[in-house]
């Protein structure tokens, strides 16, 4: 084709047609401009193409790990919830005779109350979103709000759950140990022990304790805020998988 127009102008010139060989010369370049633009054009939407099924795989591969912490997240916040009820049965309890306080299961409520559950969703994508940079790849402006939200109310929540476990860990565990028989509240858990503990002690004595009143009055405090921040992230949760199932 290149051959063919150099022909032509060398003919042009030859017979000295000059005006025609510029108007020709003209409408060569605006032809090689136009090929650019289509090229440019063609480019722009290969690359657009490109991007479009990238971000479809994207949105796919948030809704699908979204989707797995949701599930993790409606386990949590019943175990949230049942240990937090738990607590303020606990609670009810405290300074009632003895004859009411072995009518109850006070083993499985202490068993409960050390066991509000754990929330720890899977972060990859998101992760592996901003690492790479691909995260501006998302046109959906309030998704990318939502992404940004729920990475700070996951902080939140993590570090409200950190407290309650610290009250387990650096005083509800210890008092325990001192004035209950451990081994009767494991029997519910992973030891799955027969039997109580056959040494004497007064398991009842600590619903007649300022103290352990107190310890579990602040450990309450601490779960419910956990679990308030937990319903907040839900909250995020359900938006991001309705904007990533659209």
């Amino acid at each position: 084709m290149i051959k063919f127009f150099r022909r032509i102008r060398f003919k042009l010139m030859e017979t000295g047609k000059t005006g025609r060989y510029f108007k020709y010369a003209i409408g060569e370049i605006i032809l090689v401009v136009i090929g650019i633009l289509i090229a440019l054009q063609i480019n722009t939407w290969n690359e657009n193409r490109k991007e479009s099924l990238e971000e479809s795989s994207i949105l796919q591969n948030l809704y699908d790990e979204f989707s797995e912490n949701k599930k993790m997240f409606d386990e949590n916040i019943i175990e949230t919830e049942n240990a937090k009820q738990t607590g303020y049965a606990i609670m009810r309890l405290m300074g009632k005779p003895e004859e009411l306080l072995k009518k109850q299961n006070v083993d499985s409520l202490l068993f409960i109350v050390l066991e509000p559950g754990e929330y720890r969703p899977s972060e990859n994508t998101i992760n592996d979103l901003i690492q790479s940079g691909r995260l501006k790849l998302l046109r959906n402006k309030k998704l990318k709000t939502l992404l940004y939200n729920w990475q700070s109310q996951l902080k939140d929540v993590k570090v409200a759950i950190e407290r309650a476990e610290l009250k387990i860990d650096n005083e509800l565990i210890p008092y325990l140990s001192k004035h209950y028989a451990l081994k009767d509240i494991d029997k519910y858990g992973a030891l799955n022990w027969k039997e109580n503990t056959t040494l004497k002690i007064d398991k009842y004595a600590i619903f007649n304790d300022v103290e352990f009143e107190n310890i579990t009055d602040d450990y309450l405090y601490r779960v419910a805020a956990a679990e308030r921040s937990l319903k907040r992230l839900g909250t995020i949760l359900d938006a991001i998988l309705a904007e990533t199932n659209k």
